[in-house]
């Protein structure tokens, strides 16, 4: 160990385990002191291995995972009140605009898309399977999906 104080797959370990941790308490009050610690780094020490692992800063991350957990919270219904809470984000407002410059679209819009789209798929499911898999299983010579539904897809 010349040169480095930890071999590099400890150090990796410990940034793996502050990785977790965010995945884990995303919703709490979390801020960075408290992910360092989790990793037992200095805070600057930490943000710039984890930057070097992840290609982004830690807070760039939970607010990914946050936004992540918010859009599935939305395409299950749940409201953009609801949705910005649990991902543990603390205004609405600022989660909309955050979630649209992230996004592209608002919390609201994005919601609307995938029930839209949920209710489509519930209606036509075919619509979303890959044509080349429904030629192969002959799915588009039957006129009804629900004839094509009791097929054995084995």
């Amino acid at each position: 160990m010349e040169g480095n104080a930890y071999p590099k797959q400890y150090l990796y370990q410990r940034i793996v385990r502050a990785k977790l941790f965010i995945d884990q308490n995303f919703a709490a009050q979390i801020d960075l002191d408290d992910v360092a610690d989790e990793a037992c780094f200095s805070k600057f020490h930490f943000v710039r291995l984890f930057r070097s692992i992840y290609g982004k800063t830690p807070h760039q991350y939970l607010t990914d995972v946050r936004v992540r957990h918010a859009m599935e919270r939305l395409k299950e219904g749940a409201t953009v009140a609801r949705s910005c809470f649990s991902a543990g984000f603390d205004s609405i407002t600022s989660f909309t605009g955050l979630f649209r410059r992230r996004v592209g679209i608002t919390p609201a819009v994005f919601q609307k898309d995938a029930l839209r789209k949920r209710d489509e798929i519930a209606i036509h499911p075919i619509k979303f399977v890959p044509n080349c898999f429904v030629e192969k299983r002959g799915w588009n010579k039957n006129s009804n999906f629900r004839e094509v539904k009791t097929i054995d897809r084995s």
